[in-house]
């Protein structure tokens, strides 16, 4: 101690979580006004150099969509579009320094070239506590599409398969001489075979304005709308079109006469995003 002010090095050192606003690497880095955004297309690991007390983040979950179902051989004409993956957001989470999160991207199911055959479900996607389940499956023959985020749709009757509670919706029925039902998104069900042609489900707007997780398209007699989010778009008695990669979007169902060719659509791989303010 010298006069009235105190040397506190030998009080030791004090704690310190670092900078004045969260540093970290990992993922695609880009920035829109005060925020920065870390966006994982593929499994890898978000490192945390600094973690401020008042500072969290906010992030986004997505798991990877299911693929359509196929009915070209099938006495009906409509097979089922894939549910889109699992969708969480997550806001006001606590990070530490000197830490490193595994981050986990499923990637979407396949979709089917077999007669009567249904798609197959997305994987999950995991960051931190948060496991989102991937899309069901679109229902292929006269079957009921597969459970997951959310459900896949339904084939000739049968019924949309379920979502999985706070993350999706369930599936459309099916109809004969119609459409297959639309896979469930993030933000609706998806809509029976026999109205709006089983369209797919809407996905959800997340905080960077873009929207994640639509459900694919029923598949059949008639055109119809994958949902906003990914989801894959059906045509006339033709080819499924995909989920698009990274948004967790459900593929398309198909469906055609006797002896066609017809492949339907594979769901869309997942995606992870987090985001924190820098400046």
């Amino acid at each position: 101690m010298t006069g009235f002010g105190y040397n506190v090095s030998g009080f030791g050192s004090f704690p310190s979580r670092g900078g004045a606003f969260i540093e970290a690497t990992g993922g695609t880095i880009t920035t829109s006004g005060d925020y920065k955004f870390h966006t994982f297309t593929s499994s890898g690991t978000f490192s945390v150099t600094s973690a401020p007390d008042d500072k969290t983040i906010d992030y986004l979950v997505v798991a990877g969509g299911g693929g359509g179902g196929n009915n070209k051989q099938y006495s009906g004409t409509g097979a089922g579009g894939g549910g889109a993956g699992g969708y969480s957001s997550v806001t006001g989470n606590v990070v530490s320094a000197s830490t490193d999160y595994t981050v986990t991207i499923g990637g979407g199911g396949a979709g089917t070239s077999s007669s009567n055959g249904s798609g197959t479900a997305g994987n999950n996607s995991v960051f931190r506590s948060t496991t989102r389940v991937g899309g069901g499956y679109g229902a292929g023959g006269a079957n009921v599409g597969g459970a997951g985020g959310s459900g896949g749709g339904g084939a000739n009757g049968g019924s949309g398969g379920s979502g999985t509670l706070g993350q999706g919706n369930a599936g459309g029925t099916g109809y004969g001489g119609n459409n297959g039902g639309g896979g469930g998104g993030a933000g609706a069900e998806g809509t029976q075979g026999n109205v709006d042609n089983g369209a797919g489900g809407a996905g959800s707007q997340w905080l960077n304005s873009s929207y994640y997780a639509g459900g694919g398209a029923g598949g059949g007699a008639y055109a119809s709308s994958g949902g906003n989010g990914g989801g894959g778009d059906g045509i006339v008695r033709g080819n499924g079109g995909s989920g698009s990669a990274n948004t967790g979007g459900g593929g398309a169902g198909c469906g055609a006469g006797s002896g066609s060719s017809m492949t339907s659509g594979s769901g869309g791989s997942g995606v992870v995003i987090i985001r924190y303010q820098y400046q």
